[in-house]
């Protein structure tokens, strides 16, 4: 009988050990993500940019202007900032942190550098990503 517990709590451990382990296909996923979104800068490609954010009105972007509501929003006021290949210079995203909080949610502190002809911008940002019908996607970011 006393096996049994023991068989018992060793099986009960084991199973939430390896439920509380983030799994690594997330991890790759949403690293990809970034990775295609950097290429996708770096061609001067904004479309192809925003393919990593939630396609959504509810999408949240927050910068130095505030909140900016909605996937549109978002491409356009990156089009304004960015009106050019010169203006976009290259991009380069720094993973410092990315936590996987549950099977659907996770959660990156990142860095960004631009370099351009004239200046070379850098910041912060941290990421929201929602696992909406199979894919992860950006749906709060906040840039500073």
């Amino acid at each position: 009988m006393k096996k049994s517990y023991l068989i018992l709590i060793i099986l009960l451990t084991s199973i939430l050990v390896v439920a509380q382990k983030p799994a690594q296909s997330d991890i790759d996923a949403i690293r990809n993500v970034m990775a295609e979104q950097q290429e996708a800068w770096n061609r001067a490609d904004l479309e192809s940019f925003m393919l990593g954010y939630w396609k959504s009105d509810s999408l949240k972007f927050i910068g130095r202007n505030g909140i900016a509501y909605g996937w549109s929003t978002t491409l356009e006021n990156y089009k304004k900032g960015y009106p050019t290949p010169d203006a976009m210079g290259k991009l380069t995203f720094t993973i410092l942190d990315l936590q996987i909080l549950d099977s659907q949610n996770a959660f990156m502190i990142g860095k960004f550098h631009l370099k351009r002809s004239n200046d070379e911008p850098s910041g912060y940002f941290t990421l929201l990503w929602k696992k909406i019908r199979g894919k992860w996607v950006i749906v709060t970011d906040h840039t500073s």
